[in-house]
């Protein structure tokens, strides 16, 4: 599922008194506490961009609902996305994961976990920093697109497949270009509000 905004908008208060654009695929509180507080705002803790990423990933064939569920179990299970931890993760712990409950059962998506945090260090040594990378796409400025409606947001373009592919040459996994353009959407290089 896609995250998107254009002309399906719903107003609603939030609690400063501000009048505030809603999307309408955030019809519950867990939908609407991500679309307000995350979804298209610009990210660039270290941390976050490598949560995000994994979650993005998990979520292919999913919907965000699902994944959103999950992330708290997500945080514990992995040592709060810590991916300087999640780098070292051996077999036992590749297996203690696949058992955890409530944990998606999906190896290869698993295993992306463990493969993209060493990927994620690499990027980090060779660029300074992940946030300096994937930011470095679109100059340091995020992308606001002016859709005019919800069927000319793409699932992907350009840039996303750009970005996965040279994401997957430096090792990561469940990267692909829909991926990536939600990725972008949720870490705010793209606004799509």
């Amino acid at each position: 599922m896609k995250n998107v905004c254009v002309n399906q908008k719903s107003y609603v208060k939030i609690e400063n008194g501000e009048i505030m654009k809603r999307c309408q695929w955030a019809y519950n509180e867990r939908l609407r506490k991500y679309h307000d507080h995350v979804w298209g705002k610009p990210e660039h803790d270290e941390r976050q961009l490598y949560k995000m990423l994994i979650l993005e990933g998990l979520q292919a064939g999913l919907s965000w609902d699902i994944i959103l569920k999950k992330e708290s179990l997500y945080e514990q299970a992995l040592d709060h996305f810590d991916y300087h931890l999640i780098a070292l993760y051996d077999q036992n712990k590749y297996n203690e994961l696949m058992h955890t409950e409530g944990l998606i059962k999906n190896h290869l998506k698993m295993q992306a976990i463990i493969t993209n945090a060493k990927a994620f260090l690499d990027i980090q040594k060779q660029y300074g920093s992940f946030d300096y990378f994937i930011w470095s796409y679109v100059h340091h400025k995020p992308v606001l697109h002016h859709y005019q409606s919800s069927q000319d947001i793409p699932a992907f373009d350009e840039l996303s497949t750009q970005i996965s592919k040279d994401l997957k040459k430096h090792g990561f996994r469940f990267v692909g270009p829909t991926i990536i353009y939600s990725y972008l959407q949720a870490i705010g290089i793209y606004n799509d509000h």
